[in-house]
This record gives structure tokens, C-alpha cells and sequence, in this order.
């Protein structure tokens, strides 16, 4: 499998990983926990996709979609104005067809995950913003990827608001991938959410 593919893929998914106690533990904790529990997943499933891969996607359905605030992930990727002019009902599609197609999409790739080693970059700090940067590497055979996750602290813990790997913003990668199938359908939000894919220009 491509290298460059499979860290956007690894950290994208990581967005949607349940934290445990998140409000408790600091956001450098929250990351490298959930992003070692994550692989131990993926690791110990890998066969099943094989098998049967509805039920290996849903066992990564599981872990990671309670934690996202997907009406703040889906409203960033849609932009203000595609967002200020789609009805309720089209909010509420958009973020169950954004879901679905990232796990779609990523699903055969991290079945494919092999020997990769995550590191954290773990700091001093002591005291934390509201919003943090948290930074780590993920290793493969011949590279190392940087990853910067920002994340946010409200009432429910640490969230990731956004990721940057290796230099490039997944969020605007998504944000501009919506806008240009606006622009081709005119500004038709149905037929924008009917034709996504999580797929936006990955490089490989």
C-alpha cells in the first residue's frame, strides 16, 4: 500500500476514536492513547476484512464515531456560506454521507496497516490552552510523517478540531473538494452530498 495514503488515512480516522476520560487526561495523552488503542484494533482485525468486511468496518465504526462532534467536522468541510444556505435536513445528510464514505473509503487501507510505529511528541507542559497543538510521527519502513493534530477542550473533553500531515490540512483538503463540486452543480447541495467521497485528492 501507498506510504503518503496510508498516514493521511491512519490520521484522519484517528479524529474518530472515543477517548477515555479525555476532560481529565492532558491533549498529548488523549492523542497517544487513542492512537495506540487505534492500531492494536486494527492490528488484532486485519483478517476479518477478508472475511467479512462489513463487520470489520463496523468494529471500527464503533470505536470511532462517538467521539466526533460531526456537526462541527461537517459544517467546517461544507464552509460558511454552502453551510448558511443548506436547509437542516441537508446539515444532518451531509454528516451521516461524510461519515459513511470516510469509513468506505479507509477501511480496506487500514486493513492493510503492517508494521508502523506512532510516536508522540511529548512536551513539558503542565497547563494547557483551550486549543492545542499535538504533534507526533508515524514511522513506516523508509519515512516519517509529521502529524499535528489541533485539538479543542470543552465540557466533553479533548476533540480533534483538525489535522495537518506532512504539511498539507486535511480539513481544507475536504473544504475544497466540497466547494468544487458546488461549483460544478451550481450551488445544488443535493447533488453535492449525493456525489461525495472521502477520497479528496489523497496523494499517494
Amino acid at each position: 500500500m501507498k506510504g503518503m495514503k496510508k498516514v493521511f488515512i491512519y490520521a484522519f480516522s484517528l479524529l474518530f476514536l472515543v477517548p477515555t476520560n479525555s476532560s481529565e487526561i492532558n491533549p498529548q495523552t488523549f492523542i497517544d492513547s487513542n492512537a495506540q488503542s487505534m492500531v492494536q484494533v486494527i492490528v488484532n482485525n486485519q483478517d476479518l476484512f477478508e472475511s467479512d468486511p462489513d463487520l470489520f468496518k463496523k468494529k471500527i465504526k464503533d470505536i470511532f464515531e462517538p467521539m466526533v462532534d460531526f456537526r462541527r467536522v461537517s459544517a467546517s468541510v461544507m464552509g460558511k456560506e454552502n453551510y448558511l444556505k443548506s436547509s437542516t435536513e441537508q446539515r444532518s445528510e451531509f454528516i451521516e454521507v461524510f461519515k459513511n464514505s470516510l469509513l468506505d473509503t479507509y477501511a480496506s487501507t487500514l486493513a492493510q496497516w503492517g508494521d508502523q510505529k506512532i510516536v508522540t511528541n511529548f512536551t513539558n507542559k503542565t497547563t494547557f490552552e483551550k486549543i492545542e497543538d499535538v504533534n507526533q510521527d508515524l514511522l513506516t519502513e523508509s519515512n516519517s510523517y509529521p502529524i499535528t493534530y489541533k485539538v479543542r477542550k470543552s465540557g466533553e473533553g479533548w476533540k480533534i478540531i483538525n489535522i495537518i500531515v506532512n504539511g498539507v490540512n486535511l480539513g481544507l483538503t475536504f473544504r475544497n473538494q466540497f466547494r468544487a463540486l458546488a461549483e460544478e452543480f451550481n450551488g445544488d447541495i443535493d447533488k453535492v452530498i449525493l456525489n461525495w467521497t472521502s477520497d479528496a485528492n489523497i496523494p499517494e
